[in-house]
C-alpha cells in the first residue's frame, strides 16, 4: 500500500498550459522534463486553447503578460500552479517586451518563445526550458538571485540567459526545496 507522502510525490504540481497551436509540442515536452527534473515540479502538458484575445494589445502588437496571468488564474481546478507558454511577444505596461512573468510566491506564471529563436534547435529549446524554470523559482517566492551561475539571475539579453546553466545556486536550490515542502504541505 502505498504511503500519504508517496501520493503527494506523484501529484501533479504543475499544470502547463500552452496558447494557441503554433507552439512546437517538442518544445512543451522539454518544458516539462526541465520543470521536473531541476525543480522538482510534476508537470502536466495540458491541451492547447485559444489566445486570451483580452491580453492583446493591437498598438504593441504584444500580449499584455498580467492579463495573461489572470486568465490562468480564473482557472480553478488543475494543479497547484499553472504556466502558461505563448509563441507570441509578451510585454507588461513598463517594459518593452518579457520573456516571462509570474505571481510572487503565487500560482500562476507565463512564459514566451517569441524571442528565443536560434538556428540551433537545441539552444532554442535550452532557452525555454530556462526561462520556464526561472519563472517557477519566483512562482515558489524567490526574488532574483545576485550570483552569478544562479538560473534565478535576471537576465536582460539572451547572451545572458545562454551564459547561465541549467541549474540554481546552492542557496537558491535550497530554498526552492523548503518552499517547494511548505507549498505541497499548505496544500493538503
Amino acid at each position: 500500500m502505498d504511503s500519504p507522502t508517496a501520493d503527494i510525490a506523484a501529484e501533479t504540481l504543475l499544470d502547463l498550459i500552452p496558447y494557441g497551436e503554433e507552439i512546437d509540442p517538442l518544445a512543451l515536452s522539454v518544458l516539462a522534463a526541465n520543470l521536473q527534473a531541476v525543480v522538482g515540479l510534476r508537470t502536466c502538458i495540458r491541451p492547447f486553447r485559444d489566445h486570451p484575445e483580452e491580453a492583446f494589445i493591437p498598438t504593441r502588437y504584444q500580449f499584455d503578460a498580467v492579463k495573461v496571468l489572470d486568465d490562468l488564474c480564473r482557472e480553478k481546478e488543475g494543479a497547484l500552479f499553472r504556466m502558461g507558454v505563448i509563441q507570441r511577444d509578451l510585454c507588461i505596461p513598463i517594459l518593452t517586451y518579457v520573456y516571462g512573468e509570474s505571481q510572487l510566491g503565487g500560482h500562476t506564471a507565463v512564459i514566451s518563445l517569441h524571442r528565443l529563436h536560434h538556428i540551433d534547435r537545441q539552444v532554442y529549446y535550452e532557452r525555454g526550458a530556462k526561462i520556464a524554470i526561472h519563472e517557477a523559482g519566483h512562482l515558489l517566492g524567490l526574488e532574483h538571485c545576485r550570483e552569478p551561475g544562479c538560473l534565478m539571475r535576471f537576465s536582460k539579453q539572451l547572451e545572458q540567459l545562454d551564459l547561465l546553466p541549467m541549474r540554481f545556486c546552492p542557496a537558491c536550490e535550497y530554498e526552492i526545496a523548503r518552499l517547494l515542502k511548505k507549498a505541497i504541505q499548505n496544500r493538503h
